[in-house]
């Protein structure tokens, strides 16, 4: 898989367009997609791995674990173990579908994120 194919396939499970990852890394306009034919620098593949909260290693291939190099994710598993101690992973007796749980760990990193 490639850069751009991990990117888009991330960018996917956030919520996000190519174009917003774009704006939201501060690249020039369609970096991202000019990475079908070019080789991204390490700067603009940190930038995007940091809006993503995903690791560099991630998006070039070398590891298939997500996991980010920030800090603040540290605060967003923190909460997860939480959720998961307490048991709060049900809701109305149902159990919270995996990609509801993405999105409530998006909303949490925006807040943190709002906060620093």
């Amino acid at each position: 898989m490639t850069v751009l194919e991990r990117i888009k396939e991330v960018s996917k499970l956030r919520g996000y367009n190519l174009t917003k990852v774009n704006e939201m890394a501060h690249l020039g306009k369609n970096t991202i997609y000019s990475w079908k034919t070019k080789e991204p620098s390490h700067n603009n593949v940190q930038a995007v791995a940091d809006v993503l909260g995903v690791s560099v290693d991630y998006l070039l291939g070398n590891t298939d674990e997500m996991h980010s190099n920030k800090k603040d994710d540290k605060k967003i598993a923190d909460l997860k173990d939480i959720m998961k101690e307490f048991e709060i992973v049900q809701f109305d007796g149902k159990t919270i579908p995996e990609e509801d749980l993405l999105v409530i760990e998006r909303i949490i990193k925006g807040l943190i994120d709002d906060q620093y």
